[in-house]
This record gives C-alpha cells, sequence and structure tokens, in this order.
C-alpha cells in the first residue's frame, strides 16, 4: 500500500527558503516516478518537478533555477528544497508518485498537502 506524508510546509517571506519532505512507503524509487505537485484554489493545479526512476529530474519552467527535487533512498523520503520563494509560491504542495515513467500530471498517488505561504 502506498503512503505519501508530506511535512514542512509553513510561512516565509518573499526570498526565503523552505524544504518539503516527503516520507513515503510502498514505493521504491527505482521503479516509481516521484514528484510534487501544487494547487492554488481555484486554479488549476501545476506539476512542479520530477524524478525519474533513473533520477534525472524535470521542472516547471516557474521553478526552474530556485527548486530541487532528490530523494533519500535509504530514508525512504522525498525532497523539495525551496530557495528564493516568491508570493506566487503559495500554494498547498502534494508529494506524488506513479508506478513506471513519468507521465505529466498524470499521478496514481497523492499525498494530503502541506501548505506553503510566502509573504511580499
Amino acid at each position: 500500500q502506498v503512503q505519501l506524508v508530506e511535512s514542512g510546509g509553513g510561512s516565509v517571506q518573499a526570498g526565503g527558503a523552505l524544504r518539503l519532505s516527503c516520507a513515503t512507503s510502498g514505493v521504491t524509487y527505482s521503479t516509481f516516478c516521484m514528484g510534487w505537485f501544487r494547487r492554488v484554489p481555484g486554479k488549476d493545479g501545476e506539476g512542479v518537478a520530477v524524478i525519474e526512476r533513473d533520477g534525472s529530474t524535470s521542472y516547471a519552467d516557474s521553478v526552474k533555477g530556485r527548486f530541487i527535487i532528490s530523494t533519500d533512498s535509504a530514508k525512504n523520503i522525498l525532497y523539495l528544497q525551496m530557495n528564493s520563494l516568491k508570493p506566487e509560491d503559495t500554494a498547498m504542495y502534494y508529494c506524488a508518485a506513479r508506478w513506471g515513467y513519468c507521465l505529466g500530471d498524470n499521478w496514481a498517488y497523492l499525498g494530503r498537502g502541506t501548505q506553503v505561504t510566502v509573504s511580499s
């Protein structure tokens, strides 16, 4: 059974940093695509970053150069390091997983989310 539990959200001023963590169970990073997805009420969700089974990563243009996705397979944790945060990064952030290749925002599993609020 796949379980994804996010933590690390909070409130920060623009220019600050946060690191989100996602404790995972029931997944192996060598067989699952892992990612972070964010959603603002009233707007479409946005894929933020993904990490493929081979460890390659890709990012939304809006966060490229500021966010870093990584995994720690020994601890079964997925991370999202968020630097140079902007008010437009304010959203609920979800940990996401799917077996096999990454396919855009086609996720089989989502966590319950952690709120990130960036003030100007």
